[in-house]
């Protein structure tokens, strides 16, 4: 008997035409995106925009844009930001709706599958029943079928 793969709540890779663009993946309160650019590039070669609902990033002096797109949500642009480090740039989008699970990243780049949704929804529940009793740990915690949503179980989510 073969056992299926294991369903991965973490990093998750956005490829056009089998070449890897960049990866994410989102917790509680945020969502990152992670891009190797080529060799040779530094921050001070780089400009990227965050917007509340869209975000691009290129090459200064250069009009094209590597991403240039409109996010699945809004962000907290003040508590956003970017950073180059060891070779790889890593986008931290705090989202507007602390819980909400992003099908995507940008619009048009596809949807979690349903398995993988229902795996990041419970990863998110665990990390909010963490963050709301602390000294408990949930780490073995298993939910009985699908995960609720994070953002409105049991009263919803709370912002400090």
């Amino acid at each position: 008997m073969t056992k299926a793969p294991a369903v991965n709540a973490g990093r998750r890779a956005f490829k056009h035409q089998g070449q890897v663009i960049y990866e994410w993946e989102q917790s509680l309160e945020e969502v990152n995106v992670f891009i190797k650019p080529p060799p040779g590039i530094s921050a001070g070669h780089l400009v990227c925009n965050i917007a509340a609902s869209h975000l691009s990033l290129g090459i200064k002096g250069n009009a094209e844009r590597y991403l240039d797109h409109e996010l699945t949500s809004q962000v907290v642009v003040a508590e956003s930001y970017w950073m180059l480090d060891d070779g790889e740039l890593t986008i931290n989008l705090q989202k507007m709706k602390k819980g909400l699970t992003w099908e995507a990243v940008f619009v048009g780049h596809g949807e979690l599958d349903p398995l993988t949704k229902d795996e990041v929804q419970k990863k998110l529940l665990l990390e909010r029943f963490q963050q709301e009793n602390p000294g408990f740990d949930f780490s073995n915690a298993e939910f009985n079928g699908s995960a609720p949503d994070a953002r409105t179980f049991m009263g919803g989510v709370r912002y400090n």
